[in-house]
């Protein structure tokens, strides 16, 4: 069965992961899970001092270190893009997550669960606008993606 193959069960397996984070989090700390507005909290002099933003931050980079020692094949994601395109996309979903309040986190993993109609909306031009950035990326030249 293709469900079963390693690439599929890391992918149910991250899916999963995620959802008992912002389950985690919900639950010891009221918080909703939303990973643009935990990093933007370390640098909001009002919530500056709220220690588990920055063991969240710690967690998800430790645990992509763990996960890659532990693996005994690549992942096999590899950015080939020239670096000053990497850091404009980088800028723009930064700017997007301020002008969408939130990131795909917070509104499609937390806000969709709660039916907020502002997270639908947000979930939906998300999409929409990965799919555009996808098809206008495979018409440059070399059309790899």
């Amino acid at each position: 069965m293709i469900f079963f193959t390693e690439s599929y069960r890391l992918a149910f397996l991250g899916g999963l992961l995620i959802g008992v984070a912002a389950l985690v989090l919900l639950f010891l700390n009221g918080r909703i899970l939303g990973v643009s507005g935990i990093i933007g909290g370390l640098f909001n002099p009002s919530t500056r001092r709220e220690p588990w933003r920055v063991f969240f931050l710690m967690g998800m980079l430790l645990g992509g270190l763990v996960l890659k020692t532990l693996l005994s094949f690549p992942l096999g994601n590899s950015l080939e893009r020239p670096t000053p395109i990497l850091i404009l996309a980088g800028v723009l979903v930064g700017w997007g997550t301020r002008l969408g309040s939130g990131c795909t986190s917070g509104h499609g993993v937390c806000g969709m669960s709660r039916l907020s109609p502002r997270s639908l909306l947000g979930t939906v031009i998300f999409m929409l606008f990965g799919i555009l950035t996808v098809w206008l990326l495979k018409l440059l030249p070399g059309g790899a993606v």
